[in-house]
C-alpha cells in the first residue's frame, strides 16, 4: 500500500472512533458543566467519585481491549469462528469482573476518607454518587467489548452514532435530576449517577441490536452461556496485562487527583476541569491508537511487517499533528476554556480559573509525549505484546511519575503545578520506552518470524 492508502485506511477507521471517544467525553463534560453550575462541592465530589469509578472501569476494560487485536487478526485470516469465540469470552470476563468489584462501590466512602485521606464532606458526596453509578459498570464493560468487536471489523460508524445518541439522553436526565427540573427531585450528584446508568444501558441496547442485525453470520449471542475455556484463558492472558497497564496509567492521574484533594476543594475542582480539557485532546490520540491496533492486528494476520511499519508511521504523524493543535489552543485560550465550566455567579470562580490556567500550561507540555505513549500502546496491542508494556507502564507511571508529582508538589512546595509536572515526567518516560519496544524489539522480531514462515511455506 502507498502512504496515501495508509492515510485513507487510518482515517476511515480512526475518525469515527475519535468521534465516538469525543462523544463519550461529551457525556463526562456535561456532568462536569452541570455540576459545576450546581455547586463546587458537588463537582469536587463527582470528580473524586468518577475517578474511583474510572479506575475500576479501566482495569476491567483490558479484556474488552484484548478483543480488538484478536478479532482483527481472525478477520484478516477469514476465521469467523475464532472472532466469535473471542468476543463471547470477552463478554464473560467483563461480567465476572464487574460483579466481583461491586463491593468496592459500597465501601467507597471509607476507602476515600480513611485510606486516601480525602476531605470527609467530599468523600460522602463521592460515595453517594458511586453507590448508584457502580451498577453501571457491567453494562459499560459489555459496551466496550462490543465496540472493540465492531471496530476490529471496521464497523466504526455505529460506534460513533451509538455514543452520540447517548449524549442528549445524559444531558436531559442530568438537567432534570441534578437541578430538580420538570417536577423531578433535586438529587445533585446522585442525579448524575442515575443519568450515567441510563446512558450505559441505552448504549448497550444500541450495540447489541446492531451486532445482531448487521452481522447475523457471526451468530454472536447464540449459546453464549456455554463456556469456551481455551479462548477464555487466551483473552484473559492478553487482557489482564492490558488492564493493569491501563490501571498504571489511569492510576497516575488518579493519584494526582488524590494529591490535588489534599490541597483543598478549589484546587481539586480546578484540577478536574483542566483534566477534562486535557482528556478531550487525549480522545483524539486514543481514537488514532485504536485504529492503529486494528491496522497492526490486520498486518499480523497477513504476516506483513512492512505494511505494519508504514501504517504505524502514518498513525504517529497524525497524532503529532493533533498534539501541536492542542498545544496552541491550550496556550492561547486558557481562561475561556476554563470559564465555560464555572457558574458566573460562583464566588470562587476567579480563583478556580487562575489555578486552572497554570495547570493547562503544564498540560500543553505533555501533549506530544501523552500521544506518543498511547500510540505505542495501540501498536503493541495490535501485535499482541502486552506483558512488556505492562512493566514499562508500571515503572514510568509509578516509579517515575507519582514520586515526581509528590516531590515537586509537596516537598518542593510547587502545589498543583508541581503535581502536574510529575505527570509530564511519567508520560515522557513511557512514550520513549514504549516506542523503543515497538520499533526496535517487536518489529524486528516479527519481521524475522514472518520471513521464516514465508521461507518454510
Amino acid at each position: 500500500m502507498r502512504t496515501s492508502d495508509h492515510v485513507r485506511a487510518l482515517l476511515r477507521i480512526g475518525l469515527p472512533l475519535i468521534g465516538g471517544h469525543v462523544a463519550q467525553f461529551g457525556i463526562g463534560l456535561t456532568d462536569t458543566i452541570m455540576l459545576g453550575r450546581y455547586s463546587v462541592d458537588a463537582l469536587a465530589g463527582v470528580v473524586l467519585g468518577s475517578t474511583f469509578f474510572f479506575v475500576l472501569f479501566i482495569l476491567g476494560s483490558g479484556f474488552a481491549i484484548a478483543v480488538m487485536p484478536l478479532v482483527a487478526e481472525a478477520d484478516a485470516e477469514g476465521d469467523e469462528q475464532a472472532l466469535r469465540r473471542v468476543t463471547r469470552m470477552g463478554l464473560w470476563l467483563s461480567v465476572i469482573f464487574g460483579v466481583v468489584v461491586q463491593p468496592l462501590f459500597l465501601l467507597s466512602g471509607t476507602l476515600l476518607e480513611g485510606a486516601l485521606l480525602q476531605e470527609a464532606d467530599v468523600s460522602i458526596l463521592a460515595q453517594d454518587y458511586l453507590r448508584i453509578a457502580g451498577f453501571g459498570l457491567v453494562p459499560a464493560l459489555l459496551v466496550m467489548v462490543l465496540k472493540s468487536y465492531l471496530a476490529a471489523l471496521e464497523h466504526t460508524r455505529v460506534v460513533f452514532w451509538v455514543t452520540v445518541a447517548a449524549v442528549p439522553v445524559n444531558a436531559v436526565v442530568n438537567y432534570g435530576l441534578i437541578f430538580g427540573n420538570w417536577g423531578l427531585p433535586e438529587m445533585g450528584a446522585r442525579g448524575a449517577a442515575i443519568a450515567s446508568i441510563l446512558v450505559q444501558f441505552v448504549s448497550l441496547a444500541g450495540v447489541v441490536l446492531y451486532a445482531i442485525k448487521a452481522l447475523p453470520q457471526h451468530d454472536l449471542f447464540a449459546r453464549i452461556w456455554r463456556p469456551d475455556w481455551e479462548v477464555f484463558a487466551k483473552v484473559f492472558r492478553l487482557g489482564l496485562p492490558i488492564g493493569l497497564t491501563n490501571l498504571a496509567e489511569v492510576g497516575l492521574f488518579s493519584a494526582s487527583s488524590i494529591m490535588m484533594g489534599w490541597l483543598g476543594t478549589v484546587t481539586l475542582a480546578a484540577h478536574g476541569i483542566a483534566l477534562q480539557l486535557a482528556s478531550l485532546a487525549f480522545m483524539i490520540h486514543l481514537g488514532l491508537s485504536n485504529a492503529a491496533t486494528v491496522r497492526a492486528g490486520n498486518a499480523m494476520g497477513r504476516k506483513d511487517a512492512d505494511h505494519m511499519a508504514r501504517g504505524a508511521w502514518v498513525a504517529i504523524v497524525a497524532s503529532l499533528l493533533m498534539a501541536f493543535i492542542a498545544v496552541a489552543i491550550f496556550l492561547i485560550f486558557p481562561e475561556q476554556l476554563l470559564g465555560a465550566f464555572i457558574d458566573p455567579q460562583e464566588p470562587q470562580r476567579e480563583v478556580i480559573i487562575a489555578t486552572g490556567v497554570t495547570l493547562l500550561y503544564v498540560a500543553a507540555l505533555f501533549q506530544v509525549t501523552d500521544g506518543a505513549q498511547v500510540m505505542a500502546l495501540g501498536l503493541l496491542r495490535g501485535v499482541q505484546d502486552t506483558r512488556g508494556p505492562m512493566v514499562i507502564a508500571a515503572v514510568s507511571y509509578w516509579i517515575i511519575g507519582v514520586p515526581s508529582a509528590y516531590v515537586l508538589g509537596f516537598t518542593f512546595g510547587m502545589g498543583g503545578e508541581g503535581v502536574w509536572l510529575g505527570l509530564v515526567c511519567g508520560l515522557t518516560a513511557a512514550g520513549i520506552l514504549l516506542m523503543y519496544r515497538f520499533w526496535v524489539t517487536d518489529l524486528n522480531r516479527l519481521r524475522k518470524r514472518f520471513d521464516e514462515q514465508k521461507a518454510s511455506a
